[in-house]
């Protein structure tokens, strides 16, 4: 079992400590670098292979270059050139330094790949590092981490007991092949590695069929598909005669079908449940177990794999997008967030993982990755305070573009629960809560910042007459009736003022009024009315109100939207990311 990964300079980690489990799950957004630490794994499987192959009991020298590894050796991490193993592609350093005679010179110096795995055998810890230079594009070199910078510090001994891993690394389902030509194991790893696995799934099953185990394997596949899809699977048959293997299985009316036709989850489970058996007592290194499955199957489905891969004496290192999987995983396994420098989150305690689950994972990563969230009513809240910001060029404008929002309604329960929820896992998130004109008095916290509209709601700062008029000339002219502009200006002008006239006969507040809904009691009545006068649809609803902020000119915005926008730089830029400078 391996227990830590630490990894330096390998594609898309600078630099890596991660603690593993039994099962460990890495979860994160694309491009975290999930697959390339499965992979950082893999390649130590790879060189620790090639360095007892050729120098097993040796000590490493100082003045040779290791052991050579071909970059067509590199089966679960295939790549074209050789460099692209390397964080940034910086395979070297070249320094300046003025030398004794006067002169400029450089100094070329090697970046190294280090790849430290620890791990548990037979009830003894080992620890095991490799570090790898790059050679050419085709090739590299391989040998045991130094301890120190310095030759004397010497290098790390390669344990026997590490030899003594079995690494199998599965990448996600690319469908199913409509036939299959047998392959020897060492091409089944080959198309495995580069992500073929349409064109291996019945040479798999036909290899375990085969082996010494087969009953007991094949039985264990069979009955466990069965369970789950109500399918019999046939046993895999080589047709001599075209060089292939074909596959079937009955449905529950007894029709037999080729396995092509079965659906993409019941291939996926296969081939998961094929990859768990062929490998026993193994370090299964499995990417995207969840893809091709129904959520409702997700749960089920790594649930299963934990449990064949108990008994199968195996250790699951998996790579998800699944909430369900991560959801079920926080339960009692370890879970890994590759969101900044990768982390356990699964040493928390109770109370916090259930915050986290009913929240949702993906917000937790959003707050980690941005430092603070925002809290607003709804989306077009989101879309006006960009428009001010961007009329004002405020500094506000940067952080609006990508923030983190959370959308609360006009409810500052809503916000409170899900922000402490979110504190609890990370200390130092920050937070604002912006909110229409409330009754209740707002809260005070160091993290989450509340406010309030003075005026009614967010689109009192945007109504006026002027705002009206411009933009019923510029939507003349969007619909290519620029022409008819004077038509539609006089159109608005006479809604304004009927619509203004009968807000005064109901008893209510001018629609200029701080405390007019203006959206309900205005806007609504009168796009209504305007549009009528012109014998259109009614082509701007209420969800479309934020398209006047753009409208509304740099000296008219108020001076209260610039004091909130302030407020929005203050919590933005007390924001610490996960990985920023302390």
């Amino acid at each position: 079992m391996l227990t830590k990964l630490a990894v330096r300079n390998f594609k898309r980690l600078k630099y890596a400590e991660i603690e593993l489990g039994s099962p460990v799950v890495f979860v994160g957004p694309n491009n975290s670098g999930k697959t390339t630490a499965l992979q950082a794994i893999a390649l130590w499987d790879i060189g620790l292979k090639k360095w007892n192959e050729k120098r097993k009991g040796e000590q490493a020298p100082e003045k040779r270059p290791g052991v050579a590894i071909n970059r067509r050796d590199l089966i679960a991490v295939p790549v074209p050139d050789a460099n692209l193993l390397w964080h940034d592609l910086h395979v070297r350093d070249v320094t300046s330094y003025d030398a004794e005679d006067g002169k400029k010179k450089t100094r070329t110096r090697n970046i190294r790949v280090d790849i430290l795995v620890e791990g548990v055998t037979e009830g003894a810890a080992w620890t095991c590092g490799l570090e790898f230079d790059y050679a050419n594009e085709e090739s590299l070199y391989c040998r045991p981490q130094r301890l120190g910078e310095e030759s004397k510090h010497g290098r790390m001994p390669i344990p026997d007991l590490a030899s003594k891993i079995h690494v199998a690394f599965l990448p996600p389902m690319s469908g199913l092949a409509a036939n299959e030509t047998r392959l020897d194991p060492g091409a089944i790893n080959v198309r495995l590695g580069e992500g073929r696995t349409a064109e291996v799934l019945r040479n798999l099953c036909f290899e375990i069929c085969e082996g010494n185990d087969s009953a007991r394997g094949w039985q264990k596949i069979h009955s466990l598909i069965e369970s789950l899809f109500g399918v019999n699977l046939d046993i895999p048959v080589y047709v001599a005669e075209r060089g292939e293997i074909t596959m079937t299985y009955r449905d529950r009316h007894d029709v037999r079908l080729d396995l092509s036709s079965a659906g993409r989850g019941l291939q996926q489970t296969l081939l998961l449940l094929a990859h768990l058996v062929r490998n026993r007592n193994s370090v299964l290194l499995i990417d995207e177990p969840d893809a091709h499955l129904e959520i409702l199957r997700q749960r089920q489905i790594y649930q299963l794999l934990c449990d064949v891969a108990q008994e199968q004496g195996s250790q699951i290192i998996a790579a998800s997008h699944s909430e369900v999987v991560l959801n079920e995983a926080a339960d009692r396994d370890t879970v890994v967030a590759f969101v900044g420098a990768p982390h356990r989150i699964d040493d928390r305690g109770q109370h916090v993982l259930k915050a986290l689950k009913e929240i949702g994972f993906d917000q937790f990563y959003q707050a980690e990755q941005t430092g603070w969230v925002v809290y607003l009513e709804g989306s077009t809240d989101l879309a006006i305070l960009r428009a001010f910001a961007g009329t004002l060029e405020h500094t506000a404008a940067k952080f609006l573009e990508r923030p983190f929002v959370c959308y609360v309604g006009n409810v500052p329960r809503k916000a409170r629960s899900h922000f402490f929820g979110l504190l609890e896992a990370k200390a130092d998130l920050v937070g604002l809560a912006l909110f229409d004109h409330l009754s209740e008095t707002l809260q005070t916290h160091p993290n989450l910042s509340e406010t309030m509209w003075s005026r009614r709601e967010i689109e009192n700062y945007l109504c006026t007459e002027d705002v009206l008029l411009a933009w019923a000339k510029a939507a003349a002219k969007e619909h290519d009736m620029e022409l008819a502009a004077p038509r539609w200006t006089h159109a608005m002008r006479q809604s304004i003022d009927e619509i203004s006239a009968a807000m005064r006969t109901l008893g209510k507040p001018s629609p200029w009024d701080a405390q007019t809904k203006v959206t309900d009691d205005f806007l609504n009545p009168l796009f209504a009315a305007f549009f009528k006068k012109l014998q259109l649809p009614n082509l701007l609803q209420k969800t479309d109100y934020h398209r006047l902020a753009a409208l509304v000119s740099k000296d008219q915005i108020d001076s209260e939207v610039a004091a909130v926008l302030d407020r929005i730089v203050d919590v933005a830029s007390r924001a610490r990311p996960l990985g920023a400078a302390p």
